[in-house]
């Protein structure tokens, strides 16, 4: 019997792949509006045509960045340290202790996600709207977490467990020392005193 080898692994990347990873890389580093298509497509190795086959413009191109962003996010969310965690309170501060940790790692520049709605105040751009349609469902995942505590108003924990995590994104930037190296405790506070009993 023959045997076959797998060389998929010894293939270069497809031209879209290369497009897609180089933007991401540009994207999250240097923000979406001050990347060029022509820094792109030579980080990636390819021609603009390449580009163009793959993405119709910038814009969708941006957009394929937000929703590879979106995947890798709930990955880091629902297995904080590549774990999964069968109780939500363990899973939350979980993950706010991971994100505690990469905040103030050399090279972060917050949530990509959150960056976004920023650089694109516009609703109708193709990002701003696959940035906004995450963070509502990212709202609407912290609330049933916070019910699943037994939180006496899951969507007032909910939202403030939000409201850190943002916090988190922007001023882990700060320094090494910031506000963010206190948030697993204020998560920890926020959550006793939402189930605490009355």
């Amino acid at each position: 019997m023959k045997k076959t080898v797998d060389t998929s692994a010894e293939r270069p990347a497809r031209a879209a792949d290369r497009i897609r990873a180089s933007a991401s890389e540009l994207f999250y580093r240097e923000g979406i509006r001050a990347v060029g298509v022509d820094e792109v497509v030579d980080r990636a190795g390819v021609t603009k045509p390449s580009l163009y086959r793959s993405f119709a413009s910038k814009d969708d191109l941006a957009a394929a960045y937000m929703r590879d962003y979106d995947l890798d996010f709930w990955e880091k969310f629902e297995k904080p340290g590549g774990k999964p965690y069968s109780d939500a309170r363990e899973q939350v501060l979980a993950y706010i202790r991971e994100l505690s940790t990469r905040a103030v790692r050399k090279g972060y520049r917050g949530c990509g996600l959150s960056n976004a709605t920023v650089e694109y105040p516009s609703r109708d751009n193709p990002a701003r709207q696959v940035a906004e349609a995450h963070k509502k469902v990212f709202r609407k995942r912290l609330r049933e977490l916070a019910a699943a505590m037994g939180a006496r108003h899951p969507g007032v924990l909910g939202d403030a467990l939000l409201l850190l995590i943002e916090g988190i994104y922007v001023t882990g930037q700060q320094s090494e020392e910031g506000p963010a190296q206190s948030a697993l405790t204020v998560a920890k506070l926020l959550i006793d005193v939402s189930v605490a009993k009355a």
